[in-house]
């Protein structure tokens, strides 16, 4: 089994900054990417960065030049660093994983998500 430990959320004021972090652990032959979602009240999850094991990062329009993901690939975790903040960046941010568990085998792993509220 995998698991995605999160780390970094919390308050903060419009213009100010954030880092994200999630530990992958668990059976782990490998990890093929990893990527930050966020769901805001009434909201579907959407998409806002994601990264593969080779670096290629894709972002969602509203954080480009804002949002910064990178990876530890030693320590199989991911980081989101969030700059410029916004009130409509507030949601609960999720950690995915797509694993390989074992060879032939591998899927989607989500964290509990934590909590970015930016204030006015």
């Amino acid at each position: 089994q995998v698991q995605l430990v999160e780390s970094g959320g919390g308050l903060v004021q419009p213009g100010g900054s954030l880092r994200l972090s999630c530990a992958a652990s668990g059976t782990i032959l490998s990890i093929k990417a990893m990527g930050w979602y966020r769901q805001a009240p009434g909201k579907e999850r959407e998409l806002v960065a994601t990264i593969t094991s080779g670096g290629t990062t894709n972002y969602a329009d509203s954080v480009k030049g804002r949002f910064t993901i990178s990876r530890d690939n030693a320590k199989n975790t991911v980081y989101l660093q969030m700059n410029s903040l916004k009130p409509e960046d507030t949601a609960v941010y999720y950690c995915n994983a797509f694993v390989m568990v074992y060879y032939g085998a591998s899927g989607y792993y989500w964290g509990q998500g934590t909590q970015v509220t930016v204030s006015s």
